[in-house]
């Protein structure tokens, strides 16, 4: 199995377990999350499985947060109650956050791999792209573990005491 082929399996992998996170998750934030995020992994299996069928790929600029910053403005009046998550979503957002992260590992490596500039162009994008799935699942764990101290930290206040 080559590089682009694991790259696919991974991908598929990330699909399959987006969308069971999603239908498991009680959580509407979380739940929109994890389809918005399993959108942009079909998007990545298009573009590798081109490559593969040696397809001409268009690599299209996409940003995975300023999909999720949208799905947040749309629904910050229910987001402004305290959130609970039970263990499983959280859990699973815990899971999202080690296969972003390995999806990075992976991609870094196989870009310096690469045999043509477009592979390499391809896996600098999805490198980037799941920078930015890590950091959003990585918020949202802590916004749903601690949603108090979430919004203490993010309008950066400071505790007087």
């Amino acid at each position: 199995m080559n590089a682009i082929e694991i790259a696919i399996k991974m991908e598929k992998d990330a699909i399959d377990f987006y969308q069971q996170a999603a239908q498991k998750t009680q959580n509407p934030v979380g739940k929109k999350m994890f389809i918005s995020i399993t959108e942009d992994e079909k998007r990545h299996l298009q573009m590798l499985s081109n490559i593969l069928k040696e397809v001409d790929i268009t690599i299209k600029e996409v940003s995975p947060m300023q999909n999720i910053k949208t799905i947040f403005e749309t629904m910050k009046d229910s987001m402004m109650n305290r959130v609970t998550a039970t263990n499983d979503e959280l859990e699973g957002f815990r899971i999202a956050m080690e296969m972003e992260k390995e999806g990075i590992e992976f991609y870094n490596k196989t870009r310096t791999e690469a045999k043509t500039e477009k592979e390499k162009k391809l896996f600098e994008r999805l490198i980037e792209e799941e920078k930015q799935h890590f950091a959003i699942f990585s918020n949202t764990y802590n916004f749903m573990k601690d949603t108090g101290n979430w919004y203490m930290w993010e309008e950066h206040s400071i505790v007087e005491g």
